[in-house]
Parts: structure tokens; C-alpha cells; sequence
């Protein structure tokens, strides 16, 4: 009898086979290297899988994914794959993802006790404090959490402009940051037109001057 883990096993052999039908070397040619254009900061939901929502292929877009899709200052695991995306991938557009009926947005917005997430999930609490007399303005809360969502997404784009790893990136090249959001009953994504680049507004005080560019960090041999 198949257990549930021995059905992913199947299904990866016969993506492996297919793949291989369609090009013979597609794997040999993954397997020398990655070379995305792309960075997508995700939620960790099973139903956002970043390929298969945009119809990319393998090797196309770097993805991080972490509850709610926050950029959060002090997450060492998102400033690493943001400074490799930027500085070694060298990739031109990063894309914060959100989606509409999010867990993450939909628990912050209450107060009740859910354990350690909760911590996590104060950034999102953040947003809504911020943004109160606008949220608290709409009565129905399903419109209230997309609201929120987007509102989230908007944040965490301005979090990844104040990074210095953005912000030294755009010392020597162009980079566009980009806020979506991800539409689950009709497999669309909104783009909320933020951020797109260095010339958009950031508030002074998160703007670093003469920082140095990312490639001055990298060993010429």
C-alpha cells in the first residue's frame, strides 16, 4: 500500500521522466548553475508556489518564503538571501509576495494567544496600528484582511529599500523592488505599484549616503 510520502517520491520520477522526454539535457544544463533574474519574497502557504503561479521553469526565480512574507530587519536567514540574490545572482527584480486569505494576516489582525508566532506575527500588528483609521473604516473583515494584506506587502517593499544591501546595489546598477499580491480564488496577481526603484520615495532618515557598491566586496582574483 502507497503512503502519502511514497506518492511524492512517484511524482517526482515521473517529472523527472518527462522532463527528460521533452529535452534530454535539460538536468545537465540545470545542474551548471543558476542564473535567475528574479528574487520572490513569499508566504509560506502551500497554495503560492512561485513557478507555478508565474509559468516559470526551474532556475528562473530565487525564492524565500516565511509566514506572512516579511522583510524583517533583524532575520538573518531573509538578509542572506537577499545579499546573495543581489550581490552574486545579481538579480534585476525582487517581488514581495502576499496573497489574499492569508493565515498570517488573519491571525494578526486578532487577540487571541496562538504561541511563539505570535512574536513573528507583531509586525503585521505593526501595520494595522499604523494604519488603523483606514483599516477600522471597513466593516467587512474579509475586505479588512485583503486590505491588510496589501497594506502588509507595501511595508515589507519599504522594509527591503531601508536594507543596505538594496541600497548599496543601487549605488552601481538598477534593481526593482516590486509589491504583489497573489489572488487565490482567481489565480491572479495584483500589482500595487510600489516601490519600483532608487529614484521612489524612502523617508530620509533610512537613506545611508556613500555607500560603498556591492561589488567592492567581492574578491577579484
Amino acid at each position: 500500500m502507497e503512503t502519502s510520502y511514497q506518492k511524492l517520491i512517484k511524482g517526482n520520477k515521473s517529472y523527472a521522466e518527462s522532463r527528460l522526454s521533452q529535452d534530454p539535457d535539460f538536468f545537465k544544463n540545470l545542474a551548471k548553475g543558476q542564473k535567475p533574474d528574479y528574487l520572490w519574497i513569499g508566504c509560506s502557504d502551500s497554495r503560492v508556489p512561485a513557478n507555478e503561479i508565474t509559468n516559470t521553469q526551474s532556475g528562473e526565480i530565487f525564492v524565500h518564503r516565511n509566514i506572512a512574507n516579511l522583510v524583517v530587519h533583524t532575520d538573518t536567514n531573509l538578509l542572506s538571501v537577499l545579499e546573495y540574490a543581489v550581490k552574486y545572482l545579481k538579480v534585476k527584480h525582487i517581488m514581495v509576495v502576499g496573497h489574499y486569505g492569508c493565515g498570517g494576516v488573519q491571525t494578526a489582525m486578532t487577540n487571541i494567544y496562538h504561541g511563539y508566532v505570535d512574536n513573528w506575527l507583531r509586525n503585521i500588528k505593526d501595520v494595522y496600528h499604523d494604519n488603523s483609521q483606514e483599516l477600522d473604516a471597513i466593516t467587512d473583515l474579509t475586505e479588512r484582511a485583503n486590505r491588510l494584506t496589501e497594506l502588509n506587502v507595501i511595508e515589507q517593499v519599504r522594509n527591503l529599500a531601508k536594507t543596505t544591501i538594496v541600497q548599496r546595489a543601487w549605488a552601481e546598477r538598477e534593481l526593482h523592488l516590486h509589491g504583489w499580491v497573489y489572488g487565490l480564488a482567481d489565480g491572479l496577481i495584483k500589482d500595487l505599484s510600489v516601490i519600483h526603484d532608487s529614484s521612489e520615495n524612502i523617508d530620509p532618515i533610512y537613506r545611508y549616503t556613500h555607500v560603498k557598491p556591492l561589488s567592492d566586496d567581492i574578491i577579484k582574483l
